[in-house]
């Protein structure tokens, strides 16, 4: 185990264990005076045997004044041992705690780009199983050695104080249990580092198939992604099995040496007690001493798994935890007045730097106007969504709304003028009243109905068993995918903001829902400044501006009309539409 890599995590560890530091200082007190009330029980429980030197020769008062200390002693000793685990237990549980909740924090911070690029099931594997592994490991592992350690001084003070020839015969022979130890440990510490890797990339497998379960079937994929993850299971199977080889030595190991050595204090002490040099309680409470001399060492071993596992998993939780958040704004001032104006001004932009995407992006936008963004896949529809809500900052030029440069102005401030649909609905497992509510918690029940029946939700909601109580299942199943579009621009609805971008917001609902959609949605956009991404054309053709892009370029601009009266790159998308 490499002491430089535990000492870069400590610290990092040591910040969230540091607010629950009395836990932790409560835990170590009572398991320390646990071990010094067992400690000194041997010395009674050898006084006790020396009561009974033969047949008839028997102290009975003194052996039961002796029994009664031992007894008061265990009794006190295990009230002890729970306390410490009790309050290391609430140190374990406050510290996970405490790293998930950075983490989850972390992950509302981090920029848009590393949530794309990043596998969700991998990060959800951190989340749940790397932390437990780090809190596991590293509490108690590192309460295992403090408690050892302690015990280890206390014992050899009893020992020493018994027969000094006998204790130094322990204690010069017990710790070769941590050599085999340690040379297992180097071995499968890089095992271990493998091991998580691999838990993470089944992780992140999973969740990615089991998501898109649908697609999977309706291409009969079923086997190639069986083997797959077989695949995948197997090397996480492989890694494990020699990894918890290397581990599986190391007790046994450290016992066998301990044993033996137990064997030869005992032929030893039998030795000096013929010769008249030791009484025979003295051997026992010795021999007592020696095994608890040697336990912390077969303990500490023990953990040195757990502690490879928890180091491994500690990078990973700590390297997500030192991801570079987005560029701080707090200190911006606010936007605090919209008028619906916005301007890009030779917005250049790429996702990877190799791959240029936009370039040279011009557009001034007016309060009120509807601007419809068109054009092929991967033109750069949605990039310009991502740009405007500053999802992605620019690489070069600049955003401005209401004439401030959104770079200029904290993201919450100029966010709260938006109102946003995607093509991709997103509710949560709350009821429908909730998920409609999500921008405006405190918005009363007559306002939600209203935004649905403009949204045209109100007449399926009402059709439910629990009707606007009705709880949106986890992954939003128990309602259909144009149900849960029309929930999501009610939503918008219901805020009416002073800007609003709908990308693809009429995608997953069927043509007669949609013209009533759309008739609503007209009389939302009165007044606001509206960016609509879409792929049917038939439903931009009252925008005030067509902007048809094409390989990050805006390569036409107009009304529907004039754009078809060019008989250029629109006209060819418009009519391939309907070509029959």
């Amino acid at each position: 185990m490499k002491a430089k890599e535990i000492k870069n995590l400590f610290p990092k560890l040591l910040n969230y264990v540091r607010p629950h530091k009395r836990s932790f200082f409560l835990s170590t007190a009572y398991s320390l005076l646990a071990i010094v009330l067992n400690m000194v029980i041997p010395i009674f429980s050898g006084l006790a045997i020396d009561t009974m030197i033969g047949t008839g020769q028997v102290n009975f008062h003194l052996l039961f004044e002796y029994l009664i200390v031992i007894g008061v002693l265990t009794i006190a000793s295990t009230i002890f041992e729970w306390l410490g685990s009790y309050y290391m237990n609430i140190l374990t549980y406050k510290t996970s705690q405490s790293i998930r909740n950075g983490i989850y924090h972390k992950l509302n911070t981090v920029p848009i780009k590393y949530i794309d690029n990043t596998s969700h099931g991998d990060v959800m594997n951190t989340m749940i199983a790397d932390v437990e592994n780090v809190t596991d490991g590293f509490l108690e592992g590192f309460s295992t050695i403090i408690q050892g350690v302690f015990q280890v001084i206390v014992v050899m003070v009893m020992m020493f104080a018994l027969n000094f020839g006998l204790a130094l015969v322990v204690v010069l022979a017990a710790p070769l249990s941590l050599v085999f130890a340690i040379a297992i440990t180097k071995k499968s510490r890089q095992l271990y580092r493998i091991r998580v890797e691999m838990q993470g990339k089944v992780s992140g497998y999973s969740e990615e198939m089991i998501n898109n379960m649908k697609v999977i079937k309706a291409f009969n994929d079923e086997r190639d992604t069986s083997e797959k993850f077989e695949e995948l299971n197997a090397k996480l199977g492989s890694s494990s099995e020699k990894s918890m080889y290397y581990a599986s030595i190391g007790h046994p190991a450290a016992r066998l040496v301990n044993s033996l050595l137990y064997g030869v204090i005992g032929v030893v002490g039998a030795m000096f007690a013929i010769k008249g040099k030791i009484k025979i309680g003295k051997i026992s409470s010795f021999l007592n001493y020696s095994d608890n001399y040697t336990r912390p060492f077969n303990d500490i071993t023990s953990i040195f798994a757990d502690l490879n596992i928890a180091i491994a998993s500690a990078n990973r939780v700590f390297s997500l935890l030192g991801e570079e958040p987005e560029i701080d704004d707090s200190k911006l001032p606010n936007l605090k007045k919209c008028n619906g104006e916005v301007e890009l001004n030779k917005v250049a932009f790429s996702y990877e730097k190799s791959f240029k995407l936009i370039e040279n992006l011009n557009l001034k936008v007016q309060n009120g106007q509807r601007i419809a963004i068109v054009g092929p896949t991967g033109c750069g529809k949605s990039t310009i969504i991502n740009l405007l809500m500053r999802f992605y900052d620019v690489d070069a030029g600049s955003i401005k709304v209401s004439g401030k440069d959104i770079r200029k102005v904290t993201r919450q401030s100029f966010r709260s003028f938006y109102g946003m649909v995607l093509q991709e609905s997103w509710l949560y497992n709350a009821s429908i009243k909730d998920n409609v509510a999500y921008g405006k918690p405190n918005a009363t029940m007559d306002e939600i109905i209203e935004a649905c029946k403009l949204a045209n939700a109100h007449a399926f909601i009402e059709k439910l068993p629990q009707g606007y109580d009705t709880i949106i299942t986890e992954r939003a199943d128990n309602i259909s995918a144009g149900q849960k579009q029309l929930l999501c621009i009610a939503r918008i609805m219901l805020l009416k903001p002073p800007m609003m971008i709908l990308d693809e917001a009429t995608s997953n609902i069927d043509t007669r829902t949609e013209m009533k959609i759309q008739q609503a949605l007209d009389k939302m956009m009165e007044g606001r400044t509206c960016f609509i991404v879409a792929h049917r054309l038939s439903t931009i053709e009252n925008a005030d501006t067509i902007l048809v892009m094409n390989k990050g370029k805006i390569i036409e601009q107009g009304k529907h009309q004039e754009l078809l009266e060019k008989h250029g790159f629109y006209y060819q998308l418009f009519n391939s539409q309907f070509a029959k």
